[in-house]
């Protein structure tokens, strides 16, 4: 009979409107090493990168032409706030209705740095999303080593025997306070510790000056197919991408142990 759509096709369109290329979790740090402004610089760079053309474009480029994501501020254990709640963007105009939510408020501080837990909390939010990811990957910034909850290395193996890619974007800005938790090297550290699956990368952060390109170029990177001429550019700009390494050699319990060996010196962090 005309008009009439047979029951298996409604339902192939159905998961259809579910796909999308990349499901992906932005976790960002919000620990008190982070001062007013550097939180206000980490919420603007994501917003500058989520509108830029080059983000747009690498978007645009997948095969279903549109991804999900949510934003996630987190601390210690128990403070992990979702921003943005699970969004799909496959233009312009979605990008900057995420960018109005993630704008709307100011970020709150919380005390203690657990990647482990913000980690964790990530890999649940895969199963409430609603959408079907080609790719499903936690995207995590922050600048120190996990100093509270589960051994980082645990849940992050844990997460990519899952199948899901864990990328970082090490701060190591060295400008806030209450600096004895710091680790000098915490490019290695999220290298060897943090991130992990396959094509699994990071961008350190140097400089403030150097978060917005930096947010971006990791994007790209991100939601590009392995050939476009988009993640080329961006793999081939400063600072350099870090792969992850097949064998640790940083020690990943550095900042369970400074905790423990200094947080009679300093308030909570």
């Amino acid at each position: 009979m005309l008009g009439l759509v047979p029951q298996s096709r409604v339902a192939d369109q159905a998961r259809a409107a579910d796909q999308v290329d990349v499901e992906l979790v932005l976790a960002v740090d919000v620990s008190l090493s982070m001062s007013p402004d550097e939180l206000e610089i980490q919420r603007h760079g994501y917003a500058a990168a989520l509108t830029h053309k080059h983000v747009l474009d690498a978007i645009a480029e997948g095969a279903y032409g549109k991804i999900a994501v949510t934003y996630v501020e987190w601390a210690g254990t128990t403070s992990q706030v979702v921003v943005v709640p699970w969004t799909i963007i496959a233009n312009r105009a979605d990008a900057e209705r995420v960018v109005q939510q993630l704008t709307a408020n100011p970020p709150n501080s919380a005390r203690r740095t657990s990647i482990s837990a913000a980690l964790e909390f990530g890999g649940d939010l895969f199963a409430e999303s609603g959408y079907r990811g080609m790719k499903r990957v936690i995207d995590i910034s922050g600048d120190g080593p996990n100093n509270q909850g589960a051994p980082v290395e645990l849940i992050r193996d844990g997460l990519v025997a899952q199948g899901i890619v864990i990328n970082g974007l090490p701060l190591m800005t060295n400008s806030s306070f209450g600096s004895a938790y710091d680790v000098a090297e915490l490019d290695r550290y999220y290298a060897d510790c943090v991130i992990g699956g396959p094509g699994a990368f990071m961008i350190p952060v140097n400089d403030w000056s150097q978060f917005p390109e930096a947010i971006r170029r990791k994007l790209v990177m991100e939601l590009a197919g392995p050939a476009s001429s988009l993640r080329a550019a961006e793999e081939a700009a400063h600072p350099p991408v870090v792969l992850a390494q097949a064998k640790p050699k940083f020690d990943c319990l550095v900042g369970e142990k400074l905790w423990r060996d200094r947080s009679w010196m300093w308030q909570d962090r």
